[in-house]
């Protein structure tokens, strides 16, 4: 609301100028939302969207086999921690495993959005919500990426809030989604061991040890292999976790891309190098200052990441799966 004893003028530039509130925020990711999915609506059928776009239907038949505990014929690619997700909301509510799929999605990003926002505020988390297209789609056609950014977002605030084990329990869970959540988990116990909160790290370790035995059991159980998913990520020329930017100056070398692929790819990399700079200067800098850079740089690094970890294609080179993990 403008200032009655303030200036049209400069009531105006002073409103525009504001940090965006958190129903702003809010608003604006539902309306992008709305925005994509009526774009998708004017050229085909929604569900036929879903069911052809990434790895949806391979999701879907996860998903369908958890919640009826029936694994026979069932092809291993992925993590399991978003089908979990999926059939634990059908056994719920009765929803069919595609309309779990997008509802965990959606659910997932708006929570992101709303975790950005209280961690960096109202800047960020609008850049988060708009600022790239992929996480549109996998937020809105099916994808585990918001999910997983909404367990890690939730380890930063619960780690800024010195809650160690919630934060240790979402990043646990976190690993079971996007396997590169292990980064955070391990940023939690290098802060528990520097901090020597050795009751806590060992409290850590059980947690997180705990949710990998239950993950992993039923994979023992049924298809011989504790690991069978993370195998399923590895092949001759794959591996679970790559070198950083392997990917990108591979198929940057090998395979002609157009140039608005190449500015997007290496635009991501030189953000990353400015927030690697950032992490060996930010201790020279005062406090006020460190604040304004991790602002902007920890997110932002983040989000880099947790978009284009699945982006992976034989045309055109893509950013590697890298990630920067800051909670304070």
């Amino acid at each position: 609301m403008l200032n009655p004893s303030m200036p049209l003028e400069t009531g105006i530039c002073s409103r525009w100028s504001a940090e965006p509130t958190l129903r702003e925020i809010m608003l604006l990711a539902l309306l992008s939302g709305l925005l994509f999915a009526a774009t998708i609506l004017q050229f085909q059928n929604y569900g036929s969207a879903v069911t052809n776009f990434g790895d949806s239907e391979a999701y879907v038949s996860v998903a369908s086999a958890i919640h009826h505990w029936d694994f026979s014929g069932l092809q291993i690619k992925q993590f399991w921690g978003y089908p979990y997700a999926m059939a634990a909301l059908s056994g719920i509510t009765h929803f069919p495993e595609q309309t779990s799929l997008l509802a965990v999605s959606c659910a997932s990003s708006f929570l992101s959005v709303l975790l950005a926002y209280q961690l960096w505020g109202g800047w960020i988390a609008g850049l988060f919500a708009l600022l790239n297209f992929d996480w549109m789609q996998r937020s809105f056609l099916g994808g585990s990426e918001p999910l997983a950014a909404a367990l890690i977002f939730g380890a930063f605030l619960a780690l800024r809030k010195e809650r160690y084990l919630v934060a240790t329990l979402l990043a646990s869970l976190s690993t079971v989604v996007r396997p590169l959540g292990i980064c955070c988990l391990i940023g939690i116990a290098v802060i528990l061991l520097r901090r020597h909160e050795f009751k806590k790290f060992v409290a850590a370790v059980a947690i997180g040890a705990s949710v990998g035995v239950l993950y992993v059991l039923p994979l023992a159980a049924y298809f011989g292999d504790p690991l069978a998913t993370v195998h399923s990520y590895q092949g001759p020329h794959s591996l679970l976790f790559g070198l950083p930017f392997y990917a990108l100056i591979r198929g940057t070398l090998l395979y002609p891309a157009p140039i608005t692929n190449l500015a997007l790819s290496f635009g991501w990399i030189l953000l990353v190098i400015a927030g690697l700079q950032e992490c060996f200067l930010i201790l020279r800098l005062k406090p006020t200052q460190r604040t304004t850079l991790r602002k902007f740089y920890s997110p932002h690094l983040f989000f880099c990441w947790s978009l284009h970890t699945t982006i992976q294609s034989s045309h055109a080179p893509a950013l590697h799966d890298s990630a920067f993990q800051f909670s304070r």
